[in-house]
């Protein structure tokens, strides 16, 4: 499948989606910093979220409306300041969608409700986003699985019966190019949460490109996502974590996110085929590899014996499966020291 001018599968790099989030501390400057930012460091996407505070729930107090985990990193807060505080405003997005083509890094969103989809397609994004929390919004993934664009989907906080259901309503409305996204809905979230072997598991059920929406520190879990299949990696970025932001302590900085692009990409290289065998790029090394060598000079009638021939780098003397047999007979000619034992001499 493609999104944009970029191939996504497992024959092709890693897809790389930088998640802005609200980590522009509501700066449209810093916005379009982060877009130029991500570019340079090789990422080949960036991501944004297209909701207002009234497109995801109602200004209320009490119950599930307030955040009271004290190990959220928004504990005291109800959702709706959340999402006012993290919200993108839409007046932006043209202008971040002309820095992101100025720039040659592909744009597209997370689209919350049927207008924020409206107001995408306006902008011709290639692809929408599906957040975890929104992946049971039926009414939702049908108007974005009718525009017919490429719909990429996370799969945080779900069963398997959920996630068929879904799959099943984008497919159903005309969804032909997905990808799934592993997904931990935990912020920050921890590798021994991270379970990415399922990545080949989700692969083989729903016959799709799967990969992984990471909020955990660091990069070794997207690399090791990439040595199970994954072909898209989400990270959320931000130009500091010293910066703050709603998401910024679990969001990569430039530095990180460049090594992310390069090491991802060594993880993929690295997958290969199931090779066995010499390879044409180890046949010079084949000559350090151990023979039989000649240590100390021998004369005719002596015989082989363990401080006259052992087995040494280098490697263009007889293998050494021959050494024990050696030992004990009788050499016919003279062997000097340093010398290689070859089949023609003795065998």
């Amino acid at each position: 499948m493609k999104i944009g001018n970029y191939n996504i599968g497992q024959n092709y790099k890693p897809f790389i989606i930088a998640e802005m989030s609200g980590n522009h501390n509501h700066s449209l400057e810093r916005a379009l910093k982060i877009i130029e930012v991500a570019a340079a460091c090789g990422a080949d996407a960036l991501k944004l979220q297209t909701y207002t505070a009234d497109t995801i729930t109602i200004n209320e107090r009490g119950g599930l409306f307030d955040i009271e985990d004290k190990t959220s990193l928004w504990q005291g807060r109800n959702l709706y300041e959340l999402y006012q505080e993290a919200y993108t405003p839409w007046e932006w997005h043209e202008a971040m969608f002309k820095c992101a083509a100025d720039n040659n890094i592909i744009i597209f969103s997370t689209p919350f409700d049927d207008t924020a989809v409206d107001f995408l397609e306006n902008l011709n994004t290639p692809a929408h986003k599906i957040a975890s929390f929104e992946n049971n919004h039926h009414p939702l993934l049908k108007k974005v699985a009718r525009t017919g664009k490429p719909v990429i989907m996370s799969t945080g906080a779900s069963s398997l019966a959920n996630l068929d259901e879904s799959v099943a309503v984008l497919r159903e409305n005309g969804c032909k190019d997905l990808v799934l996204l592993k997904c931990t809905s935990n912020y920050p979230a921890s590798p021994e949460n991270s379970n990415v072997r399922t990545i080949p598991h989700l692969r083989d059920l729903f016959q799709c490109e799967i990969g992984l929406s990471d909020h955990t520190m660091g990069i070794g879990v997207p690399c090791a996502s990439v040595t199970l299949g994954a072909t898209v990696i989400e990270k959320h970025f931000c130009l500091s974590r010293a910066e703050g932001g709603v998401d910024s302590a679990f969001s990569l900085e430039p530095d990180e996110l460049k090594l992310l692009v390069i090491e991802t990409e060594r993880a993929w290289q690295s997958l290969g085929q199931v090779q066995y065998g010499v390879q044409e790029s180890e046949k010079k090394s084949l000559l350090f590899k151990r023979s039989i060598y000649v240590v100390k000079d021998i004369k005719a009638g002596e015989v082989f014996t363990e401080e006259n021939i052992r087995v040494i780098r280098p490697g263009d003397g007889i293998h050494p499966r021959y050494y024990e047999s050696l030992l004990g007979k009788m050499a016919t000619t003279d062997y000097e020291k340093g010398k290689p034992l070859i089949n023609r001499q003795i065998l």
